[in-house]
């Protein structure tokens, strides 16, 4: 069985390992990270081996060489001359790897390209590849998805996993549906590479810090765990849908939106953890901020106030900044919260405020909303079932406009009581997994904005 083993933490070194099928992107991938280091310099060890100051990390990123796919029709009788896919990368391949990569990689990255279909051939070629580094190596490994650029501009990276057959899910989901997709051919590749390295010290944080040592394998025998991965992925049906696009797990986009002086920037703070957003003042511009909440990675952007009576009092540059807001989300929210305080009463007047508003957005946008109510102390011990009940039919209008999703957040509590956080963020998982084939509201760039603002409608599809 693999050992693993933990290091020192200063300076921080990360070894990355990129695997992948001949024509992945391994090589373009690693000179997008390359291109990132502000003093370049000739740091590489061999080929495959570079060393690289970048961010807050010394990175060690290993490439290799491309897999071969072996095709279905190959000659049966060549094929009994050839040796076994395990065989192909064991011995030799492997362990030259394993010389590179000592003592042993961070996180693995699995590039595979958007620009072409992943089949069950795929997966039976990877498969074996990759469980012969070790039992244990998929909690170390994400999937890195190249040629982004071929991708809908209104189509998020979710979105095509779940169009893109049962194999690329079994391999997201067996990956603890980790991923990430870069466009190798942009100018400045900044944001997406520091992303990545987010995400990748994001999955050495879930590991406690350690990296995976692999070991010289034995194809004579597996250990327990790999003999369990081998029977899930055997039993795995094809034509279910993985927990992953029921709910995404690993990536959360909300939109806060609501009435000036409502608290959003309060409740962005609150669900972050840290204060990132600027409360007590009026929000003039969208902001957008994430960390790493609850084993997710929860993207927020606050947005400035609407006004509390109708949507033609809200100042056309405050309707272009929201949507603007809504393009930072790109390419859309997994959902809206509209913050309420418990204090406001709800009038027929403000309700249709807040209905008209939501549809700047889209028809459909009350799918993606949920209701949270700021300032929870207020409450004094009473539900917020027994307060909604209490206010009567516009609330409760509102509530059956919004299918009945809410929350309550007490921001006087949040240092002790992590878990309404939590809580939130599952009742926002369960939205989106009702929503199905579209587990957020797609949002399309608008590059006439100043055109369509007296229309006060926001492109989506």
């Amino acid at each position: 069985m693999a050992r693993v083993t933990v290091e020192g933490s200063c300076p921080p070194i990360r070894r990355l390992l990129l695997l992948g099928f001949k024509g992945s992107g391994k090589t373009s991938t690693l000179r997008t990270i390359l291109s990132q280091e502000k003093n370049p310099s000739d740091h590489s060890l061999t080929e495959q081996q570079h060393w690289i100051d970048i961010l807050n990390w010394r990175l060690l990123v290993i490439d290799t060489l491309g897999w071969q796919l072996e095709t279905e029709d190959t000659d049966e009788k060549d094929s009994e001359n050839q040796p076994s896919i395990i065989d192909q990368c064991c011995p030799v391949n492997q362990q030259s790897i394993i010389d590179q990569c000592s003592p042993g990689p961070h996180a693995v990255l699995l590039v595979v390209p958007i620009s072409a279909p992943f089949t069950e051939l795929h997966w039976q070629g990877l498969w074996p590849r990759v469980t012969a580094l070790g039992a244990g190596i998929w909690r170390h490994t994400m999937v890195l998805f190249t040629c982004a650029d071929q991708m809908p501009k209104d189509k998020g990276v979710e979105e095509f996993i779940v169009h893109a057959g049962a194999a690329l899910q079994r391999l997201v989901e067996r990956c603890g549906c980790s991923y990430h997709a870069v466009d190798n051919t942009l100018s400045d590749k900044s944001a997406q590479v520091a992303e990545l390295l987010q995400k990748v010290e994001e999955m050495v944080q879930e590991n406690q810090g350690w990296f995976f040592e692999m070991e010289r394998p034995s194809i004579l025998f597996e250990d327990e765990e790999m003999q369990r991965e081998r029977e899930e992925d055997r039993g795995t049906e094809v034509g279910r849908t993985p927990a992953m696009f029921r709910s995404p797990p690993r990536e959360l986009r909300v939109l806060l939106v609501g009435w000036r002086g409502a608290g959003k920037s309060s409740v962005g703070n609150v669900l972050l953890g840290c204060r990132v957003f600027e409360s007590g003042q009026p929000t003039e511009v969208s902001v957008r901020r994430q960390a790493f909440v609850a084993g997710r990675r929860l993207t927020i952007v606050d947005t400035p106030g609407w006004d509390w009576f109708s949507v033609q009092r809200t100042p056309s540059n405050i309707r272009k900044e929201i949507k603007l807001g809504a393009g930072l989300l790109h390419p859309g929210p997994h959902a809206l919260l509209l913050v309420i305080p418990v204090v406001s009463t709800l009038t027929p007047k403000k309700r249709q405020a807040l209905k008209s508003h939501l549809e700047m957005f889209d028809e459909e946008a009350c799918l993606h909303t949920l209701v949270l109510f700021s300032c929870g102390d207020w409450l004094y011990g009473t539900s917020i079932e027994d307060h909604i009940q209490r206010n009567g039919g516009e609330l409760l209008k509102l509530m059956e406009h919004c299918c009945n999703c809410y929350h309550v957040l007490d921001c006087t509590k949040t240092s002790k009581d992590k878990a309404q956080v939590t809580e939130l963020l599952q009742k926002i998982e369960e939205m989106v997994a009702e929503n199905g084939q579209k587990p957020f509201l797609p949002v399309k760039l608008n590059q006439e904005l100043d055109e369509e603002e007296t229309s006060g409608k926001c492109i989506l599809h």
